[in-house]
């Protein structure tokens, strides 16, 4: 738990600095770790079976939170990761490009674009998440500091809903390397668990790197 306080710790700031790059498009979200880092965490990561989902509910996961003037978490991701992205006075993109790398398409409508949380809220919650305070949910759902936020096709994420990689994986293999060391980075900064085959899955997915 000492990392999970350590990261709601320095939140607030890194928040803080990612609205002030809001406006520049970035090609991946922040703190990718390296393939070498992303096995040594991999290799730290508790095994052990997915816990109940009794009780769980996406509302324990307070998303979208308010990160500045009148722009929420979804829309700082829409302008971090799209270019030329306009908005109105209420943050709304009205106009841009967002690539989704996950299966390389390109979009001009942000209607058509998701921000999808890499390890999905039900995911976390079966693997250690249901013993949180509402703040560290709300905490985990809102994290612009590590690779948990990424926008990507609509279609695409509803796909993925809340499975893991040992049933869901990117359309596009030339992304598992990426997407596995952002999943196993998110995981080990939270100090969630891992089942056997999800372990197993991102361990193949490395082999991309």
């Amino acid at each position: 738990m000492s990392k999970i306080r350590t990261l709601l710790g320095s939140l607030s700031l890194s928040v803080v600095l990612t609205v002030g790059l809001a406006g520049v498009a970035s090609a991946t979200p922040p703190n990718i770790p390296t393939e070498t880092t992303a096995r040594s965490e991999l290799a730290a990561l508790t095994v052990a079976a997915d816990g109940s989902m009794t009780g769980y509910s996406r509302d324990l996961f307070p998303h979208w939170s308010t990160i500045s003037g009148t722009c929420n978490t979804r829309e700082t991701v829409l302008k971090r990761d799209g270019s030329n992205v306009v908005t109105d006075s209420s943050c709304a993109a009205t106009s841009g490009s967002w690539y989704s790398p996950y299966d390389g398409a390109t979009w001009t409508l942000a209607s058509d674009v998701d921000i999808d949380h890499v390890v999905p809220l039900a995911a976390a919650w079966r693997s250690g998440a249901s013993s949180w305070t509402t703040s560290q949910r709300q905490a985990f759902a809102n994290d612009l500091s590590y690779p948990q936020l990424i926008a990507v096709t609509d279609n695409v994420n509803q796909a993925k809903g809340d499975q893991t990689p040992a049933t869901w994986k990117p359309p596009r293999s030339a992304y598992w390397c990426t997407y596995a060391k952002m999943w196993t980075h998110v995981k080990y900064k939270y100090s969630l668990r891992v089942n056997s085959a999800e372990k197993s899955a991102l361990s193949s997915m490395l082999n991309y790197c």
